[in-house]
């Protein structure tokens, strides 16, 4: 009979290594913990932290953030939320720099080079060129002596008293640490800067929170020939022709002037039918809903979604200023665009 991998791994791994697994997963985490709350704690025994604020808020051009290996890691995380919330910035490898791409950096730009022991040979050869650029640095290192701290305008300390790494080897506490004063630094900025919602998804068109602040009614609702609409005098079979043609499972009634008067569904036609009413001759102003809900075309769809959700319905009108029939909405076409 074969064994399976699943097999093999329970019998290799028994209760007692899950316990020590367990333990030294909480022991890791502990001392990460830990290690930010020193940092919090260490955060106003200088001006440092102000400091950076303000020469990142200043930057009139980009804040570009270097690091190697796993410093480097961690630096191409910071320039991306920064960037994402209202800070221009982006990663620049310092390896690269040395070989062409310190063109990206500007004399209008503000240099965040990242090195836990200060040290970096990478980051030390292209240091020089940015200085004489006149290119403020922050430095975040662990080390308040290196090269990296001392040549730095500010230096930003994110020393540990240990990796959680078993050997103490393995940046783990100390680039956690580093990422947290990253975004403890965008967070700072995002504020400063009054960075709102609709800022924010400005800057994520293609995520949820872009689709629901920037998705306006006009860019989802159905218009021209796709929105069904009779006139008050026409009879129901007519109107009910015009909700099977058109699929919204309505249709508008619109007066001369083309400004909806009433809507009828096909809930109204279900209750027409329960009562036994007689379609023959009837006229669909004498069954219409009046007063249908409707929204403006600048509004944003997810306000159609909540007066859809108040009152219960699957169908919106869209009018002009004028008040005139312009559009109609279904909760579907709010469900296609990812609005809901």
């Amino acid at each position: 009979m074969s064994v399976t991998h699943e097999q093999i791994m329970l019998t290799s791994f028994d209760e007692a290594s899950a316990r020590r697994a367990l333990a030294l997963a909480g022991e890791a985490l502990e001392i990460e913990a830990d290690a930010i709350r020193k940092l919090h704690a260490r955060l106003g025994r200088d001006d440092s932290v102000p400091r950076a604020v303000a020469l990142m808020l200043a930057c009139r051009g980009r804040v570009v953030v270097s690091g190697m290996g796993k410093s480097g890691h961690i630096a191409r995380k910071i320039a991306a939320t920064l960037a994402s919330t209202g800070t221009p910035a982006l990663f620049l490898h310092p390896a690269e720099a040395a070989h062409g791409d310190l063109g990206m950096v500007t004399a209008q730009d503000v240099l965040v080079a990242i090195s836990y022991s200060g040290e970096s040979s990478e980051l030390a050869v292209v240091l020089p060129a940015v200085k004489r650029m006149g290119v403020p640095v922050i430095a975040m290192t662990g080390k308040p002596a290196s090269r990296l701290a001392q040549v730095a305008d500010v230096h930003l300390d994110v020393s540990v008293d240990k990796e959680a790494c078993p050997l103490n080897l393995a940046p783990t506490t100390s680039t956690t640490v580093t990422l947290a004063l990253g975004d403890a630094l965008a967070v700072a900025l995002l504020e400063l800067r009054g960075f709102k919602p609709d800022d924010f998804a400005r800057s994520h068109p293609g995520g949820a929170l872009g689709r629901r602040l920037l998705t306006h009614v006009r860019d989802v609702m159905r218009s021209g020939a796709a929105v069904p609409q009779v006139a008050p005098d026409a009879l129901l079979t007519d109107a009910l022709l015009e909700i099977s043609h058109k699929g919204m499972g309505m249709t508008a009634i619109v007066d001369a002037d083309g400004r909806p008067v009433g809507v009828f569904t096909d809930g109204d036609l279900r209750r027409l039918i329960e009562k036994g009413q007689h379609f023959g001759q009837l006229r669909i102003r004498d069954v219409m809903h009046l007063e249908p809900r409707r929204i403006h075309p600048d509004r944003l769809a997810v306000d159609a979604v909540a007066v859809m959700e108040e009152f219960r319905i699957n169908q919106m009108l869209v009018t002009g200023d004028d008040g005139k029939l312009v559009g109609a909405l279904h909760i579907h076409d709010l469900t296609r665009a990812k609005v809901i």
